[in-house]
């Protein structure tokens, strides 16, 4: 049994220990998790000789839920289980009775889970929504299995995830390398593992660190030029830094117009102005100000509160609002491109 507490990674562990389940119901609006699971399922449960007679992909739009119960309690051929695969299980929910007539989809996966095929690994891909937890249904999957529910991440807990999937494989990252793949990729995650997957892939053998200089080469990003860089040349202060990436910027118009650069620097003078007012100024106590599941980038708000008062931070929000604004020809006074950005650093940093 899985709790709905249960997390990725600790699915995960669990499939790679080889403990599987009987029926995995993997639901939610962040598609890379689900995909993850059934993926790792569909390439590891079985080898790859019992394939052909043993696992099924079956699709919600093509089947219905007493189609893949009845393939469920078959028996294997010639293997210990048998792997079936319901993409787009969101469909499936919908098709068969409306609980006044003939039993309903959950009705009839409620019964089949009651006493389940242990020989089968039966996975549910329920993409954009979830299931209602208060219905007997889910409390039946829990029960048996495994319900997950796969959340979108937000973007403070990128570097974390990035983090995560460099250790797992045996790598280490910089800050700097870290900010530079989720300022370029974003909250895509199956992008995201796609980049980190082809930088692992590339390293020399014997070699553990992936260096700002390495992703420079392999996903083009520019390591002096990159958002990262900016953001924590404001952090510092360092006017030099600052006025050297602005006047690059500002080169690169289609590259980094500047409603990019106030998004990206916005957050960070939100958050600055929060960190002001925690209660308790400890890493782990601006961490919890924050919302921020560990303190992990604390240090730049600490580095922050140093170099701005709460005054100049809520002045510099106003500001990146108003810049933003004129950029899009609001009270833009015939300006709405060349010099702004500048004009904004001169604010921010002064």
């Amino acid at each position: 049994m899985a709790t709905s507490g249960t997390t990725y990674r600790q699915i995960l562990a669990e499939l790679k220990k080889g403990n599987y389940k009987p029926v995995y119901y993997l639901m939610g609006d962040e598609p890379f998790f689900i995909d993850s699971l059934s993926d790792y399922i569909r390439e590891n449960a079985l080898p790859e000789e019992a394939r052909d007679f043993n696992q099924l992909v079956l699709y919600g739009n093509d089947t219905t839920m007493s189609e893949v119960v009845q393939r469920a309690r078959a028996y294997p051929m010639g293997a210990d289980r048998q792997v079936i695969i319901v993409k787009e299980a969101q469909h499936i929910m919908k098709k068969e009775g409306d609980g006044s007539g003939p039993a309903t989809p959950a009705d009839i996966l409620s019964s089949y889970l009651r006493q389940p095929q242990m020989s089968t690994i039966l996975v549910f891909c329920h993409k954009n929504g979830t299931l209602d937890r208060r219905k007997k249904v889910a409390a039946e999957i829990e029960k048996a299995g495994v319900l997950f529910e796969s959340r979108k991440i937000r973007e403070e807990a990128l570097p974390s995830f990035v983090t995560e999937f460099m250790n797992e494989n045996g790598m280490r990252i910089s800050p700097k390398g870290i900010g530079m793949l989720t300022e370029a990729v974003g909250a895509d995650l199956s992008r995201m593992n796609s980049e980190m997957n082809k930088l692992v892939t590339a390293m020399p053998q014997g070699e553990t660190e992936i260096t700002p200089e390495f992703i420079e080469e392999r996903v083009g990003i520019s390591k002096d030029f990159n958002i990262f860089e900016f953001r924590d040349s404001l952090i510092k202060k360092d006017v030099l830094k600052a006025n050297r990436i602005a006047a690059y910027y500002e080169s690169n118009p289609k590259m980094y117009p500047i409603q990019l650069v106030t998004a990206a620097i916005f957050p960070y003078f939100a958050n600055l102005m929060l960190a002001f007012y925690a209660p308790d100024k400890t890493d782990a106590g601006i961490a919890d100000q924050l919302g921020l599941k560990s303190t992990w980038g604390v240090k730049d708000y600490v580095i922050g509160m140093k170099n701005y008062t709460a005054t100049q931070a809520m002045n510099i929000i106003s500001a990146i609002r108003k810049y933003d604004a004129k950029s899009k020809g609001v009270d833009a006074t015939g300006n709405t491109g060349e010099g702004l950005l500048r004009e904004l650093l001169y604010i921010i940093l002064h």
